[in-house]
């Protein structure tokens, strides 16, 4: 039994508490993509309804991660003695204001720019909680927008295609990690 089929014999708050939850939780953790929550809400709650679930979902957990990674930077540089790699990181932690806010907005509806570091960045900057929280949210929704609207396309199709699209997703990802790896390989080489 699936899991869309044990929500449906259930009250609809307790699937907009799930969906809520694991969207959260995938925001917080960084690196896991919110297309399979999106294709969830949109398959349970229809398209409209599962889309503004899946803006909220991605805006609270954008922001939750915003003052967790905050606070966890703060305790890092306490611990942390001031080296090269932080020091690199001086540029963003000065960027303040518009400049700020208009760069989340940029990054967010830049469709390869990973959400979890897109968090990451904001929370090194000297960006207020206030102006992330609009900007981050502004910017989710034409992407979330365009997600939603490929994961709805991709549920139309023959299970066979979805499949095919699925294993295609997977050997591109897989394909990226190690070319990424390779990349990393060859510089630390060049560097020694």
């Amino acid at each position: 039994m699936t899991l869309l089929e044990t929500l449906s014999s259930q009250p609809v708050w307790v699937a907009i508490f799930i969906s809520l939850g694991v969207s959260i939780t995938i925001s917080v953790l960084g690196v896991i993509p919110s297309a399979f929550v999106t294709a969830a809400n949109i398959i349970y709650f229809g398209f409209g309804g599962g889309l503004v679930l899946s803006i909220i979902g991605e805006a609270a957990g954008a922001i939750i991660s915003f003052f967790l990674y905050r606070k966890g930077i703060k305790k890092l540089s306490q611990k942390v003695p001031s080296s090269k790699s932080i020091k690199s990181l001086e540029r963003l932690k000065n960027t303040a204001g518009t400049e700020a806010f208009v760069l989340v907005i940029l990054l967010r509806l830049f469709p390869f720019a990973p959400s979890g570091l897109v968090t990451l960045a904001a929370s090194f900057s000297k960006m207020g909680a206030s102006a992330f929280m609009v900007s981050s949210t502004i910017g989710k929704i034409p992407a979330l927008f365009i997600e939603a609207y490929s994961v709805n396309t991709m549920l139309g199709w023959k299970s066979e295609y979805q499949l095919a699209m699925a294993v295609f997703a997977l050997l591109a990802g897989v394909c990226y990690y190690y070319w990424k790896m390779k990349m990393k390989k060859r510089k630390t080489e060049e560097a020694e």
